[in-house]
């Protein structure tokens, strides 16, 4: 028996890579349906956030399959950042299907929820100097091996969308 029904997850998904998918398979250990939030969906086309939220969404369900993570067992919901970091919560609930816990390693999420009154549960890294989106980001950027970080079917999106030229286009014009 699951110790909750819903979760919620969030992240930013730039790109998906290993370290992701071994959180929401951990977090689907824990629930009977996960809620995955796509953060940040207004952004793309930035050095920090290249892909849209539909790529990001195309990337999450890519790199379920490819891990024989049914379709039933969760959702995907784009998340718009708010200027306010105080309704930022109340926006996700507004926003989502109901959960009880979230799962997350960030500090400011995890305390905004908190003082929401959820119940929030640290996810074990999958060796995280390795696996993250910045890291996967840098390797292209350097011409550097990088698509054993992410899951194949995402690597193989990356390139048919041209998203390793996006992102190395993006350097030289992003000023953030």
């Amino acid at each position: 028996m699951k110790k909750w029904d819903v979760g919620l997850i969030v992240g930013r998904f730039q790109p998906v890579h290993k370290g992701h998918i071994h959180a929401v398979k951990y977090a689907l250990s824990k629930v009977e349906e996960l809620v995955i939030g796509i953060g940040s969906a207004q952004y793309s086309h930035e050095l920090k956030n290249p892909f849209t939220a539909g790529e990001r969404f195309r990337m999450i369900r890519l790199a379920l399959d490819e891990n024989h993570v049914t379709r039933d067992r969760y959702c995907i919901i784009p998340l718009h950042d708010t200027r306010t970091h105080s309704i930022w919560a109340a926006q996700v609930i507004a926003y989502t299907p109901k959960f009880n816990v979230v799962f997350t390693n960030d500090p400011l999420t995890a305390g905004l929820f908190r003082e929401a009154n959820f119940q929030v549960e640290p996810v074990p890294f999958l060796s995280r100097g390795n696996y993250n989106a910045t890291g996967v980001r840098n390797r292209i950027l350097e011409g550097k091996p990088w698509e054993n970080l992410v899951p194949k079917s995402v690597a193989a999106m990356i390139k048919n969308i041209g998203g390793v030229e996006r992102i190395r286009n993006l350097a030289k014009t992003d000023y953030v």
